[in-house]
């Protein structure tokens, strides 16, 4: 995968286009860091890119908030503690 720097973005965005033709996906980087992804789309599949990438990140939201509930040991709570749980909380909010 081609790293590319936001200042080639900007300076060179014609060769940054010709490389995201040729690879089909460029990091943008700012400081070194990686800020985004471009990936290469036509007319006929951006739905269907956008929904991949959706679904994704919605995964990788999972695969998060799973891995916090290990970290702080909340992934062993039974179904009624959870019950419980969401019954204190609807309470605290209609006061």
């Amino acid at each position: 995968m081609r790293f590319v720097t936001v200042r080639e973005l900007r300076s060179q965005s014609a060769k940054v286009w010709r490389h995201l033709a040729e690879e089909g996906d460029l990091v943008i980087t700012s400081n070194g860091k990686p800020v985004a992804i471009l990936s290469a789309v036509s007319q006929q599949n951006v739905e269907e890119s956008l929904d991949a990438f959706r679904r994704a990140r919605a995964v990788a939201a999972v695969e998060a908030m799973q891995q916090r509930s290990v970290a702080a040991g909340t992934h062993r709570l039974t179904q009624e503690d959870l019950r419980a749980e969401i019954v204190a909380v609807r309470k605290s909010r209609s006061r």
